[in-house]
């Protein structure tokens, strides 16, 4: 019962730390991410609500590559805590052995091997995919924050535009060119124009609309070289069409892995996603969601290696370290190649229970091997 009560507690223990470690490690980079995300509402002109939630979304997207360091780091400063403190010391005598401490460990990283595969596998894909749908919601909020002076601006499809001074919401000599539909109807002949240009003297920018003050509209005619000029004192222009030049279309990693998973049947085979990307991107995506998570289990048993009572310098905590952190490593450096060589692939997958059995044979070799002394 005792020994019941100190095994919880010691779960307990582990799960705090790598719960506070994850959420640490995702928040920081959570916030280096979200500096980048600003080009949304900069370069974009998303509102901040989109910004906030397309942020917020992604980090689901960054938890679970944390995951395997996380509980690494915190299984190493459990037990290191607590063989300095000797408690570990005080449970060998009182006749707990420590094969059973490892179950404990190993039962720890099934734990952290549900929570991986449940946010890699099903949360993760599903917000990444409703934060690229956020950013179909609204095309634009305000075309004033995407204008810089002196300073060529593209993030919108087929339009480009340059203003030689912008004060507050009032700019000066203006230049739109348009090539992709978008500001076709101010040509007489809509069906004959190839692309438009404004050139203005001075405008003002009221949210997705845009006064411009005397300048001349030119339209080039297809397959020609003649082009239309007309001149005006005033005219006002609707940008709510603009479509960004942000990428919504979803990628690998925000579509869900059951369709991912489909691409494995023959029926499949010839689809757009199950073509083109199945080798290269499917099949490292399927890895990372479902056999990258089989490593921790391994990692848990390295790391019981600093149970051992030895004073070889493989033994040590530092080295053992390396070896847990070197795997960690390797399995996403590995990832990328499963899709491209086939022997990887494979390797790749029976890896984790190979290295499973070794580690834990080799645990109780040495463990058997100090009781008889």
């Amino acid at each position: 019962m005792l020994q019941n009560k100190i095994y919880y507690n010691f779960l307990r223990e582990i799960l705090k730390t790598f719960l506070l470690i994850l959420f640490g490690l995702a928040v920081i980079a959570l916030t280096v991410r979200a500096v980048s995300f600003l080009d949304l509402i900069v370069e974009n002109g998303y509102p901040v609500v989109i910004y906030f939630k397309y942020s917020i979304l992604n980090l689901f997207g960054i938890l679970p590559k944390f995951i395997p360091l996380a509980f690494l780091l915190a299984l190493t400063i459990f037990i290191h805590k607590h063989k300095q403190d000797g408690e570990f010391v005080i449970l060998w005598t009182s006749g707990v052995k420590k094969i059973h401490v490892v179950n404990l460990f190993f039962i720890t990283s099934i734990i952290t091997l549900l929570l991986y595969i449940l946010f890699s596998a099903f949360l993760t894909p599903l917000a990444l995919n409703k934060s690229r749908l956020s950013l179909s919601d609204d095309n634009l909020n305000s075309f004033l924050p995407t204008i810089r002076s002196q300073q060529f601006s593209d993030s919108f499809k087929g339009f480009t535009f340059i203003v030689e001074k912008k004060i507050n919401d009032e700019i000066k000599h203006i230049f739109l060119h348009d090539d992709g539909n978008n500001l076709k109807n101010l040509s007489s002949n809509i069906s004959k124009t190839s692309s438009t240009t404004i050139v203005a003297e001075m405008g003002k920018v009221d949210e997705r609309k845009l006064f411009l003050i005397n300048g001349q509209i030119i339209s080039t005619k297809k397959n020609s070289n003649e082009n239309e000029i007309i001149k005006f004192d005033q005219l006002n222009i609707d940008l709510g069409g603009l479509s960004t030049t942000t990428i919504k279309k979803p990628k690998i990693q925000e579509t869900s892995t059951i369709k991912l998973m489909k691409c494995i049947l023959p029926s499949r085979v010839g689809e757009e996603l199950c073509d083109k990307s199945f080798t290269e991107e499917v099949i490292p995506a399927l890895n990372r969601r479902m056999i990258l998570p089989f490593y921790i289990p391994v990692v848990s048993l390295i790391c019981s290696m600093l149970l051992i009572k030895s004073n070889r310098k493989y033994f040590q905590k530092f080295s053992i370290f390396f070896y847990s952190f070197l795997l960690v490593v390797f399995t996403e450096l590995a990832l990328r190649y499963t899709g491209i060589n086939s022997i990887v692939k494979v390797f790749y997958l029976i890896a984790p229970v190979i290295l499973a059995l070794f580690f834990y044979f080799f645990l109780k070799f040495n463990f058997s091997r100090e009781s008889k002394i």
